[in-house]
């Protein structure tokens, strides 16, 4: 039988590493500064034996850095320095600020959202809301505002007590159907009670009292 000869194999040559860049220039790149005033959306930093720099906060700093924050930096070679987080923050009692520019959207995938805070408040011009359900739960709730607009199918409350002071309220229904287990009193200056086609007053006394005039008319008036 002939010999079988292998295919040759070709060895490949060692991959040559770059090396890494030189401390020096990784430190020319790369550095923390001290945040000495903001300036609109410029931040004039300051760190040893370099003058001052004018940098500005990258799109993914999110928390506002302000005047005494230490920060992180880099330098682009273009010349430009940017701000890309904020390190420590001297002063404590100084507002924490999320800022982003533009239409911001919050993307949660797979999972829920959660916000904690001893007290949560929103500023804006409009609030909306689009869900499909909607719950609430507190024990005290205080709503102000100059005018209110509720549009439901159905409306349900329930409570212990009710409460309303108007200065004029009117009201509009098909069908009107109120039952009172107790004492049902309206106090007024006038009353009048109309109807198209019947009234009715019905109850096991019945009293009328008239200080000045009691006055009946109609084409047939019957008693007994």
């Amino acid at each position: 039988m002939p010999a079988v000869t292998s295919p040759s194999v070709k060895r490949r040559s060692p991959v040559t590493r770059r090396p890494n860049p030189p401390l020096a220039d990784a430190a020319a790149l790369c550095w923390s500064a001290t945040v000495q005033a903001r300036e609109g959306d410029a931040l004039w930093l300051a760190r040893p034996g370099v003058a001052r720099t004018l940098a500005h906060a990258a799109a993914s700093c999110l928390l506002l850095p302000v005047p005494g924050d230490t920060v992180a930096c880099i330098g682009t070679a273009d010349g430009d320095a940017w701000v890309l987080a904020v390190l420590r923050r001297a002063e404590t009692s100084q507002p924490r600020v999320l800022q982003c520019e533009g239409e911001t959207h919050l993307v949660v995938r797979g999972g829920s959202l959660r916000v904690g805070a001893p007290e949560l408040r929103f500023e804006a011009n409009r609030l909306d809301f689009n869900v499909q359900a909607a719950s609430l739960s507190t024990d005290s709730a205080e709503f102000s505002g100059r005018q209110l607009r509720v549009v439901a199918g159905t409306v349900k409350l329930i409570g212990h007590a009710l409460s309303t002071v108007m200065e004029r309220v009117n009201h509009f229904s098909h069908h009107y159907l109120r039952t009172t287990k107790g004492l049902d009193r309206v106090s007024a200056t006038h009353i009048e009670c109309e109807a198209e086609q019947l009234l009715r007053l019905q109850g096991e006394h019945a009293l009328i009292n008239g200080a000045k005039l009691v006055k009946t008319r109609g084409a047939q008036i019957h008693f007994g």
